[in-house]
């Protein structure tokens, strides 16, 4: 079953798959959200840019999630400033809001209409009294700390107002967050692109890097790419090829799935999220959902394997009957899920894994914006320029005993499905 993402996208962009050996500034593997704004901002400076991609544009998390633009992340702010220091909290909070500003300014600069793009709202919905009470704290820090007002609690009639669903105890709404069709998005990233010179090579994966003097050759089954520099941009991909393992042990995967319904009928859609908002719960293993085009696409945490998990669809869709009842044996038109990649300190990092090997990744499922803004900083780290990191420009070290993280995952994410199934 596709996604719906997939049944409703634009033309597919992408060159075919390299067949030779082709001459670049830099070569990038991953033609996702990451590897694609860092194409488009070096392609901006005049360098050539060739980025390689294992299967189409988009085919993993760029492709497969659920759409949110929100330069919110993981850690609350008021955390990462008792963790680092204010200073660095204020740092990382300027980064988010830059994210958010620069998928508009993409968008806007290089026509990708299609991507429909809005700045729709985003309601965190308390699913208890203890998630409400570290909403309050999270939202008076960020009020009196930072000055952002952009942020507001909201009481447990304001969020069923919000949502639609009464099931919450109150929640923040967050006015500077949107909505977008993340594959037209990674589509037009693409087209935009190949627009300034890049060429862009599917299903061409690396299944070998090696130094040759003061260049990078790249080998794909069937060409090879020689380049002064690379760029990493897998995320949690990152296993599925020889050249990219670098960054599998830096990483924990952690599936995620979505379901999207059949069209609803205006008399039960104008009961469901009736001011188009994008909700999302403070669950352990958080449940989020959106309209678009009419239906109600539904996700979260908490599907486990290699593979697609029909536990997991069927989960989501009795976890979505108990939000809204009157939804309750509503055909499910689509089902998908894909990868994230999960770091140990909850932060995307950025930054330089050896010399003239630059890589992002690490987003915790908040990527869509951060994405767009860190091809933008990895162009700027090939020129050799220093953009304001932070903490996320802090090594991204190996995981120690690795190999044991997946079987924890699973034990982990039982515990958290007995304890959000409890309401605890």
């Amino acid at each position: 079953m596709p996604s719906l993402w997939e049944a409703t996208a634009g033309p597919r962009p992408g060159d075919s798959a390299l067949a030779d050996e082709v001459h670049a500034d830099v070569a990038i593997i991953g033609a996702g959200y990451t590897g694609l704004s860092a194409a488009l901002h070096i392609a901006a400076d005049g360098r050539r840019a060739v980025v390689l991609e294992a299967d189409t544009v988009g085919w993993g998390a760029s492709g497969r999630n659920g759409g949110l633009v929100s330069g919110k992340f993981r850690v609350p702010f008021h955390a990462v400033a008792a963790a680092y220091g204010q200073d660095e909290a204020r740092r990382l909070h300027r980064t988010g809001k830059k994210a958010v500003e620069s998928v508009g300014d993409i968008i806007r600069e290089h026509g990708i209409a299609s991507a429909g793009f809005t700045m729709c709202g985003y309601v965190t919905a308390a699913h208890n009294g203890p998630a409400l009470a570290a909403q309050r704290i999270a939202t008076e820090w960020l009020g009196s700390a930072l000055g952002d007002t952009s942020s507001r609690l909201c009481s447990a009639e304001e969020v069923a107002a919000e949502t639609g669903s009464s099931i919450y105890l109150g929640g923040i709404l967050h006015s500077a967050a949107g909505s977008l069709h993340p594959l037209n998005y990674v589509r037009g990233l693409a087209s935009a692109a190949a627009g300034r010179g890049v060429r862009i090579y599917e299903r061409s994966p690396a299944t070998r890097m090696t130094r040759d003097g003061a260049q990078f050759r790249v080998d794909t089954p069937q060409g090879s790419v020689r380049a002064r520099q690379l760029v990493v941009a897998t995320n949690a991909y990152s296993a599925r090829e020889p050249a990219t393992g670098i960054l599998r042990r830096r990483y924990i995967p952690f599936r995620s799935a979505i379901i999207a319904t059949a069209p609803l009928p205006s008399n039960v859609l104008e009961t469901v999220l009736p001011k188009g908002r994008v909700v999302a719960d403070t669950r352990r293993l958080l449940r989020w959902y959106r309209r678009v085009e009419g239906r109600l696409v539904f996700g979260g945490r908490g599907a486990l394997g290699r593979e697609d998990s029909q536990v997991a669809f069927d989960r989501l869709a009795a976890d979505m009957a108990t939000a809204f009842p009157q939804l309750a044996g509503t055909r499910i038109d689509y089902q998908w899920s894909g990868l994230v990649a999960m770091t140990m300190d909850q932060l995307p990092h950025v930054g330089k894994l050896e010399d003239d090997v630059f890589f992002a990744a690490g987003y915790n499922g908040t990527g869509v914006a951060m994405t767009s803004l860190m091809g933008r900083y990895l162009a700027m780290l090939t020129r050799g320029e220093m953009p304001e990191l932070g903490v996320i420009g802090r090594p991204l070290a190996p995981i120690p005993l690795h190999a044991f993280t997946v079987p924890a995952v699973k034990l982990v994410t039982a515990w958290y499905q007995l304890l959000d199934g409890l309401g605890r």
